[in-house]
């Protein structure tokens, strides 16, 4: 709160730590724009970003000189086919907004006790809730992927027609729970499946 010279304090003195944050450059601004003195906020290099950079890569590089008579697995298409769903996973899933954020594992209801691990509205997150939307959303992949490989099973084709049930199940059952908990999270949401 700034306590001007002269007069009363206004409105715009306090300052909206709600709405601006408190971060030391924006205290330092606020002040700048109240008071006419500017207040230089020094912060130290962060060199962790940089470290695990160079430790990942030594990493690969001692993997790849290691293993520089058996590169096969560098011509796997399931292993990068695994590798772009996990990170489609963890993009789609929220995993970038916790990074940014900085959300709670889950909330727990003072009053209640009752342990919630989705966020009751669309503009917040809970990290509990990241990793049950990743797991359905692998569920449903892997429904599909299911579906798709009954056909190319060789040989009975009892096999194939469980094999593309459990698959269909499995896209039906999770998809149904993916959307529910959008339902939950955006009230009003007409849609649904098998879940309320």
């Amino acid at each position: 709160m700034h306590f001007p010279a002269k007069g009363k304090p206004k409105k715009s003195d306090t300052m909206d730590i709600h709405r601006v944050g408190f971060a030391a450059e924006q205290i330092a601004k606020w002040v700048g724009e109240r008071t006419d003195i500017q207040i230089r906020v020094f912060r130290p290099p962060n060199y962790s970003g940089t470290l695990a950079l160079a430790l990942l890569l030594s990493l690969i590089g001692g993997l790849l000189y290691l293993k520089r008579n058996n590169l096969e697995f560098l011509y796997n298409r399931t292993f990068w086919g695994i590798g772009a769903l996990c990170i489609i996973f963890a993009m789609t899933s929220g995993q970038m907004w916790n990074h940014i954020r900085g959300p709670p594992v889950m909330h727990k209801n003072p009053h209640t006790g009752q342990i919630n691990y989705i966020h009751g509205s669309s503009q917040g997150q809970f990290v509990a809730e990241t990793y049950i939307i990743f797991l359905l959303n692998a569920a449903v992949v892997g429904g599909f992927v299911m579906l798709n490989e009954a056909n190319m099973v060789k040989g009975d084709s009892g096999k194939k027609r469980i094999l593309a049930v459990v698959g269909l199940g499995c896209v039906v059952f999770f998809f149904s729970l993916l959307l529910s908990v959008f339902r939950s999270k955006y009230q009003g949401y007409p849609y649904s499946f098998l879940f309320k």
